[in-house]
């Protein structure tokens, strides 16, 4: 392919972890110049992360409400709000990042760093996506336009001061998957489980920490001047930190898969039978930390990881036959 004639970005020449940032930068420009605007936008918004808001479901399913029609759109509106308002979080997040970006082997390619979509740009299109976003929000009742109005405040912190305070960073980013799981219960009218949040917050923690750990070992010595915050933690000690929530995680599961109170609630106790699911789910996802150097991008090891993919399928449809009993009907 021929190389862009445009001008390079001024960014350091110096490697990062083995990648000249100045060199990648240069050949991210080159791929995405060829692009329009609003495809630049579009990529911007990130739609491959949008699988994040498949947790607004949640509440759906274990709410016993799968087959309500009424329940099924609010939760179809409130997915299709979140997604947009997390591309929000992810151009204004990309704005304050930029010069930073411009130094990763990967975040360079983005149509911020790389310079092909311009601030002005984005700011305005996060502004206008935010208000109509929010305005949709309050249409389902302003419960759920108030968690959509704290989660985006939230992230926005986020991309200021929280970042910067270690452990307060990783928290944050795990309640914004807590706020989803709370908007799905609120949009569809549901008490919000205790167990809902308990093992939202745990897993949102799981995943959270091994992105971490998965940006701090492919940058290696150039972490911490790419984020300051990097140089607060080590493998070591995000691996202690991995072991603790994962075992939390599983522990919640297996205590409200077998707990008289689920049992009594959907009127059997073979929920205890999808306990194997999240268990070989948490090992799969530390072999592809550890052994595979996966981690930095959940959505994609999701989707392109098939083991993962059929085993999150396998016990959503587990859950939902034997929460639903269609054999029964």
């Amino acid at each position: 392919m021929a190389r862009s004639t445009s001008p390079k970005l001024a960014v350091p020449d110096a490697p990062v972890n083995g990648v000249n940032s100045a060199a990648t930068t240069d050949s991210a420009t080159g791929a995405l110049a060829r692009r329009p605007a609003l495809s630049n936008l579009l990529i911007s918004l990130r739609p491959d992360q949008w699988t994040k808001n498949l947790l607004v479901f949640a509440a759906l399913i274990f709410a016993q409400r799968l087959f309500d029609l009424a329940s099924v759109a609010a939760a179809l509106e409130a997915f299709v709000i979140f997604c947009f308002l997390s591309g929000v979080v992810y151009l204004v997040n990309d704005v304050m990042d930029r010069d930073s970006d411009r130094r990763h082997p990967l975040k360079s390619r983005r149509p911020i760093a790389a310079g092909e979509l311009p601030v002005e740009t984005a700011l305005t299109a996060a502004g206008l996506l935010c208000a109509v976003s929010l305005a949709a929000a309050f249409t389902l009742g302003w419960r759920f336009g108030a968690v959509a109005s704290v989660y985006v405040s939230l992230q926005v912190l986020y991309s200021g001061p929280l970042r910067h305070l270690v452990i307060i960073d990783v928290l944050t980013v795990a309640i914004g998957f807590v706020l989803r799981a709370v908007a799905g219960a609120v949009a569809i009218d549901v008490l919000i489980s205790r167990w809902l949040l308990v093992c939202t917050i745990l897993l949102a923690l799981f995943i959270v920490l091994a992105k971490r750990r998965h940006e701090l070992v492919l940058l290696g010595t150039d972490a911490s001047s790419h984020r300051a915050i990097l140089g607060e933690y080590s493998p070591y000690l995000l691996d202690q930190m991995i072991a603790v929530v994962a075992a939390s995680t599983l522990i919640a599961y297996i205590f409200y898969a077998i707990s008289d109170e689920t049992a009594a609630k959907f009127s059997t106790e073979w929920l205890g039978l999808t306990i194997p699911f999240p268990l070989y789910g948490l090992f799969r996802y530390l072999y592809l930390v550890h052994r595979r150097e996966g981690g930095g991008s959940p959505a994609d090891l999701l989707l392109n990881d098939r083991p993962m993919l059929a085993c999150v399928t396998l016990w959503v449809i587990a859950v939902v036959l034997i929460i639903y009993r269609p054999w029964e009907l």
